[in-house]
């Protein structure tokens, strides 16, 4: 089901998902003087509520303070909080109006969730439901990251062991699982994408002590065409180090032409020269950061936070959305963070916490 949202100016500004199309602007010029042109596209944010917030954005590089507004939200539902909590986004590479997705938590059933929406009318096409791997012991946090092949779907687990699966795209039933090499207890949450050309997959593993994140990432690269038949053929591999306890990395991006990855870090975000797999950049951020998105010049990114915006009744920390710009080139944040999510649940009078996390999206050209 689809439900329409229309906010003013003002609270448009909470930007649910900038997700933009750039035109040109020269980004070595100081973004708050530069006569950038907008970059404007509909985006689409990962919610627990069992939906996809959907935006209008466009993105002003050369508004120092306030980059990204919103002129339209709206929503796609793919269940319920109870069923279908979901922190995955992925568009299709085939069919820029279907998206693939997963769910983060079991429904009544015991199930985990894989289906795939039709973006022009907000439909579920497809729903699968299946069981988690006998390995999987820990299952507090279920389906994140993804990517694709041409063919094959692939969401990745964060259960202790954690996998990834690969599903058939057009039937959406499961091909194979593929573990990594691992111990049980040795890791906390996998997280990982494909590559622009799909020749290649990435993965972003945080490393543990006793289940406990110890702020090194082993960063891995996958033959992808090894892993559609169901192996782990490790082509590269690289271990960057955060901070024990504070650092630990969820979704990324690559950049279009494959040059750079984008990696959120929870305090930090990550960006890498995709080919050495060396850092070339960490920001710090307020609040968590789960995902990092660039823009199709690759000029540009966008990150969605989770940030504290006060206390509940019960003195638990009351949570919302927000995303934040970040400039490629000048290697820095843009403006202040700006709600995605809260004013939304305001208005439709949703209490408690507003949580985001994974964002898709498609470029106006």
């Amino acid at each position: 089901m689809k439900r329409r949202f229309v906010f003013t100016a003002g609270v448009v500004a909470l930007a649910m998902l900038g997700y933009l199309t750039f035109t040109t602007v020269d980004s070595k010029t100081p973004t708050a003087i530069a006569a950038a042109k907008t970059y404007s596209g509909t985006l689409y944010v990962s919610a627990m509520g069992g939906h996809f917030a959907v935006a209008e954005a466009t993105i002003d590089p050369s508004n120092s303070e306030n980059p990204i507004k919103i002129s339209n939200l709206d929503k796609i539902d793919i269940g319920t909080k109870t069923t279908h909590p979901t922190h995955d986004p992925r568009i299709d590479v085939n069919d820029r109006t279907k998206m693939y997705w997963s769910t983060y938590k079991l429904d009544p059933n015991g199930m985990v969730h894989v289906g795939v929406s039709d973006l022009k009318t907000g439909k579920v096409i497809k729903d699968e439901a299946l069981k988690l791997d006998d390995r999987a012991k820990w299952t507090g946090a279920l389906y994140c990251g993804s990517g694709q092949s041409a063919s094959s779907f692939m969401p990745i687990t964060m259960t202790d062991e954690a996998y990834i699966d690969v599903f058939d795209k057009k039937t959406l039933k499961l091909k194979h699982r593929v573990f990594l090499d691992y111990k049980p207890g040795e890791t906390k949450f996998y997280h990982g994408t494909n590559s622009p050309d799909m020749k290649t997959f990435v993965v972003a593993v945080n490393l543990a002590t006793a289940g406990n994140p110890n702020g090194k990432i082993d960063v891995l690269v996958l033959d992808m065409k090894a892993l559609e038949q169901g192996k782990a053929k490790v082509l590269k591999k690289a271990t960057i180090t955060g901070d024990p306890g504070k650092t630990i990395t969820f979704r990324q991006y690559f950049t279009s032409d494959g040059k750079y990855l984008l990696q959120s870090g929870r305090d930090r975000m990550i960006l890498m020269d995709a080919k050495t797999l060396k850092v070339l950049d960490e920001e710090m951020v307020s609040g968590e950061n789960h995902d990092v998105m660039p823009t199709a010049d690759g000029k540009y990114a966008v990150l969605t936070l989770r940030e504290s915006v006060g206390k509940t009744a019960d003195g638990k920390d009351l949570m919302d959305g927000t995303i934040q710009l970040y400039d490629m080139t000048a290697k820095k944040l843009v403006g202040k963070p700006a709600s995605a999510c809260k004013a939304c649940h305001d208005a439709a009078g949703v209490a408690g916490s507003a949580v985001l996390c994974g964002i898709d999206g498609n470029w106006k050209k």
